[in-house]
């Protein structure tokens, strides 16, 4: 028999077509959904739509094994179990009087996604599934839709949108009967709040940069890898970013991580990073203990209960120890990003590599109490997503380790700042910062 905790049964009981299931990172809405399925809506065929990485790993069919759900006729106790990716959602447009799961949001504008989830939502039943359902009003057009509410988008924005006159492009003023828009967005949401046991130890290194580089680049307009002028805006972000992230401050200081922790997931942004990062392959391990200078970086939340905690440093002393015992091997590094899709090594040590974009969701390890930002990403949500992918109610540990590689340059403080405050970094803002 499958148990759920408490918060999940509970969201099993408020759940029902065309509603969002609205819980955090790690919160368990994969086998709520499933188990939502098994009450509510078997032996109807059960449509997957979810993250490639999800899909290529099993993770669904896993949920759903729990209660005899298969691919195959001969396979399942209900309906056909199957899974696929965003990409491919167009391929399902015909499907009728079936039920989907739309796992991880990506609904947001009127692109082709978006339309053909209408076109499902108006003939199956369907639940969505969500970490973060929505910035802003624009964001739940197509839910507001599919649930009969709106005709259109068009008929949505005349109806709440109010643009500024006199712009060059549409620009959103303000949004009438918000009242209305309030009462439907609390209709659809089904909120799964869990109280975590783990608690989060959030701390920035402080690491290096070229300062006489980036000024050259900041101040003379200049890019320094090609010894010519900088063509516009873009380039001057582009060009900042990779001198502050290119420091050897870095390496430095992911190894000395790697030494106290053994085993390190490492999200980056660009591939010249990556490249880098992959330079620690010809390395061999050394247990020494970390020196470099760590500022924390907010207050972590509590810790609820001091067995937990004493389990935690139990298993931190343990891979200390075992890693000092093996002081001069080598560890294993594996990829996860738009080149290679690796699984998480087997291994007593290793160092993970994952492209924010391509692997800041859908995928979970509980190997490890330790993740490095190497650099930082713009996008609050793939930092949130990222924070999750080691908090997962099943993990072994109750304190898990981030590290966020902070220099002292502009961008990297200007970054910083708005992810703290749980913000996307503008870029159009910081121009007009630095030229004030």
């Amino acid at each position: 028999m499958v148990e759920l905790y408490e918060h999940q049964e509970k969201a099993v009981e408020k759940l029902d077509n065309g509603k969002i299931l609205w819980g955090g990172v790690g919160t368990g809405k994969s086998l709520t959904a499933a188990t939502y399925y098994m009450r509510r809506e078997a032996p109807k065929d059960v449509y997957v739509i979810t993250t490639a990485k999800k899909r290529d790993s099993l993770d669904w069919d896993a949920e759903f094994a729990k209660y005899g759900v298969g691919r195959t006729v001969g396979g399942t106790t209900q309906g056909i179990l199957r899974v696929d990716s965003w990409n491919n959602l167009g391929r399902y447009r015909d499907v009728e009087g079936a039920f989907f799961i739309f796992d991880e949001q990506r609904l947001v504008g009127a692109g082709a996604w978006s339309k053909y989830f209408i076109r499902v939502a108006r003939n199956n039943h369907w639940i969505l599934l969500s970490a973060t359902p929505g910035d802003t009003w624009l964001d739940y057009i197509p839910v507001f839709i599919a649930n009969g509410w709106y005709r259109n988008r068009s008929e949505f924005k005349r109806e709440h949108v109010v643009y500024k006159p006199y712009t060059s492009f549409p620009k959103i003023d303000h949004y009438v009967g918000v009242n209305r828009l309030v009462r439907q967005r609390e209709a659809l949401l089904v909120e799964m709040p869990y109280v975590r046991t783990t608690r989060r130890e959030l701390k920035d290194i402080v690491v290096d940069y070229d300062r006489h580089k980036f000024e050259r680049v900041v101040k003379d307009r200049w890019h320094v890898y090609e010894n010519r002028p900088l063509r516009d805006a873009a380039e001057l972000f582009s060009v900042m970013r990779r001198v502050v992230n290119s420091d050897a401050s870095r390496l430095e200081a992911v190894t000395k991580l790697l030494a106290e922790h053994g085993r390190l997931i490492v999200f980056y942004n660009f591939d010249y990073e990556l490249e880098m990062l992959r330079t620690l392959g010809s390395k061999t391990w050394e247990s020494t203990e970390s020196k470099t200078s760590l500022k924390k970086w907010g207050q972590p939340s509590t810790s609820r209960g001091a067995a937990g905690s004493k389990g935690n440093q139990a298993i931190s002393k343990s891979q200390r120890t075992k890693s000092s015992t093996e002081s001069g091997s080598k560890f294993q590094i594996a990829e996860w990003n738009g080149h290679k899709h690796q699984p998480i090594p087997e291994t007593d040590r290793w160092l993970y590599l994952v492209q924010y974009v391509a692997g800041s969701e859908g995928w979970n390890c509980i190997a490890t109490d330790a993740t490095c930002f190497y650099s930082l990403t713009y996008s609050y949500k793939n930092w949130h997503q990222a924070h999750g992918r080691t908090d997962r109610l099943n993990t072994p540990f109750s304190v898990l380790y981030y590290y966020a590689l902070v220099s002292e340059s502009l961008i990297d403080r200007a970054v910083a700042k708005s992810l703290r405050a749980k913000q996307n970094f503008n870029e159009s803002l910081f121009i007009r910062s630095i030229k004030d």
